[in-house]
């Protein structure tokens, strides 16, 4: 993928994930609590992560194509006068 479309991993490391209890790091899931952390080792369960985090990831270049738009059309227009 391009600098412009992050893969999910850095999109999302080192943050939370949709502000669930999970969070990236060194290229691995954590659980995170007040209390400590632990490593996600289930590779079923760090699978679902990654393709949420994909998921998520795509919807918000979705919405920042969406937002852009607008400004897209507003210079199409300029350039039609």
């Amino acid at each position: 993928m391009s600098p412009q479309n992050p893969t999910p991993a850095v999109s999302y490391a080192n943050r939370r994930l949709a502000g669930a209890p999970v969070v990236r790091r060194d290229a691995r899931w954590w659980l995170v609590a007040a209390s400590g952390s632990l490593p996600v080792n289930d590779p079923a369960f760090s699978g679902v992560l990654d393709r949420f985090a994909a998921d998520l990831a795509a919807a918000d270049r979705c919405v920042a194509d969406a937002l852009a738009e607008p400004e897209v059309q507003r210079a199409r227009d300029r350039g039609r006068r």
